[in-house]
């Protein structure tokens, strides 16, 4: 299955071609996954360069580092961004909570010294001129977190990836071909509302466009956004699904808006995580807006790649806002909150219905 997986992920994802510069970011876990995208990836003539982390490496940085070292950047990974044609992230975790105990102020420190990093990278995403995917390889901590066994776990990861399917490139296009339908109608709306039990929400996204999130830039994917205009967003809303932040569970969240800034918020736990975030400058205006829309994913396995495009569910991201969307808040967060909308639930475009409890329902 890795080669597999392999293949979706440089032909597909990425469409690796002979004379590309690709680097791609895990851990040691991910091996026979590495292995298969090295040997392909090496087939199609592309250089192919691996950053690998040790068990722990994070927590030693943060641990050992002083605050000159902490203001370091790499020069290789800023080439890297820079320079390279193609990017892939896999996650393949050691410890999921192993961030838990790094200093706060070690790490708005680093955050800021990483800030021009981040910056090049939303821009040469933005522009085309780096493509970059995003998935997951399947290891025992991220299992425990998903309350599964690791072969478990391991078929859902391939399930929602549609690794299953005969040929998953096909299985992928048309995920394309369905969602561009209600992305064209989206871009040609002007004003959106989301109402149902848990959210009355509304926002322009007027020159704000939606793009069609089809398994390219994250694996997999099946999910419609936008960045609504900074302004505009009014309303309330209550997060059904817990958010994770720094392998930190914040559950029960409630947000208001009011002209596009969050004026009110409460968290039935994790009350302490989100008023710190939300002390962190541009946390508290919408990121992106989106929509859930692969129905292989039903399950919440507390891994944000996998839970927002849960089928019949939406997600708010607070921070940093896609320069693909002309999306201009700043942040150096973005972090997903989901709610459900499978009940008594709609999403209207211009006045016009176009969503009934969890499904689009145009023709």
């Amino acid at each position: 299955m890795e080669s597999k997986y392999a293949e979706l992920l440089l032909n597909y994802c990425l469409e690796v071609k002979k004379g590309d510069r690709l680097f791609v970011q895990s851990t040691f876990l991910a091996e026979p996954l590495l292995k298969e995208i090295y040997r392909i990836g090496t087939r199609l003539g592309a250089l192919v360069e691996f950053d690998l982390a040790l068990e722990g490496q994070s927590k030693i940085f943060f641990d050992e580092a002083d605050d000159e070292l902490l203001r370091m950047v790499s020069p290789v990974q800023e080439y890297r961004y820079r320079h390279y044609d193609k990017y892939l992230s896999i996650r393949a975790p050691y410890n999921l909570s192993e961030d838990k105990s790094i200093s706060g102020a070690k790490l708005k420190i680093r955050k800021q010294a990483l800030q021009p990093i981040h910056t090049l990278y939303f821009q040469r995403t933005a522009d085309q001129t780096m493509d970059r995917c995003l998935c997951q390889y399947p290891t025992q901590a991220a299992a425990q977190a998903a309350e599964m066994s690791l072969d478990e776990y391991r078929q859902f990861v391939f399930q929602a990836c549609r690794l299953y399917d005969a040929n998953p490139t096909e299985s992928w296009l048309k995920v394309r071909k369905n969602q561009q339908r209600v992305t064209d109608l989206l871009n040609r709306s002007e004003f959106i509302q989301y109402q149902g039990p848990h959210i009355d929400l509304s926002f322009s996204c007027k020159g704000r466009p939606w793009i069609n999130s089809d398994g390219r830039a994250n694996m997999p994917s099946g999910e419609i956004f936008t960045a609504p205009v900074d302004d505009s967003t009014q309303g309330t809303v209550y997060f059904t699904h817990p958010a994770i932040y720094r392998g930190q569970e914040v559950s029960g969240i409630s947000l208001t808006f009011e002209d596009g800034y969050i004026t009110a918020w409460s968290a039935e736990k994790g009350q302490a995580v989100l008023d710190d975030v939300f002390e962190i400058e541009g946390a508290r205006r919408l990121g992106e807006a989106a929509i859930g829309n692969n129905y292989q994913i039903q399950q919440m396995t507390k891994n944000i790649l996998f839970d927002e495009k849960i089928g019949g569910t939406i997600h708010l991201a607070v921070g940093q806002a896609y320069l693909q969307n002309n999306g201009i808040n700043k942040s150096s967060i973005h972090w997903d909150m989901i709610t459900d909308m499978s009940t008594d639930s709609r999403i209207l475009a211009d006045g016009k219905t176009i969503y009934e409890n969890g499904h689009f329902i145009i023709q």
